[in-house]
């Protein structure tokens, strides 16, 4: 079954995340500093691109957005952020768990379209990149939409 997801608009931060696809982490003993940017206005600002960079992303991109994040770096800070979403929509929020449920690791990424097997997600760091990558669907925790934020299609 192929991926599927809505014909709304899309919301201006999944436009900002999507004008990044490409920017990728240097290689070992280099910096790329538009990563380092991501990392302002969360808890490793300042920090280079060889720490985990998913959350930096989604709050820069909803920075564009004139949008406040959770202010963390960690994935599963997302859950308690904005609303919950009983269906995904685009530009959405998705949390995923890492290596285990029950662990403190997860993954972050706005969400794009599903299947029953995969979501796919745009996103930071995944695999070293800005870029659209899919997960198994079972991984996922949470879709969250900011609050006070119309979806568009209210």
């Amino acid at each position: 079954m192929p991926l599927t997801a809505s014909s709304l608009p899309e919301p201006a931060w999944l436009t900002a995340a999507r004008a990044e696809l490409g920017v990728c982490a240097a290689p070992p003993g280099e910096c790329n500093t538009r990563i380092t940017a991501y990392h302002a206005g969360t808890n490793v600002e300042g920090y280079d691109d060889k720490v985990s960079w998913c959350s930096s992303f989604v709050h820069w991109s909803l920075a564009r957005a004139g949008l406040r994040g959770t202010g963390s770096a960690l994935a599963r800070s997302w859950l308690d952020w904005g609303v919950a979403l009983a269906q995904p929509m685009p530009g959405c929020i998705a949390v995923l768990w890492r290596e285990d449920p029950a662990s403190w690791k997860g993954h972050v990424g706005f969400y794009l379209a599903h299947d029953d097997r995969e979501v796919r997600l745009l996103g930071g760091n995944q695999l070293g990149a800005v870029r659209e990558h899919t997960y198994p669907i079972d991984t996922v925790l949470a879709y969250r939409w900011p609050e006070g934020c119309p979806p568009p299609d209210a």
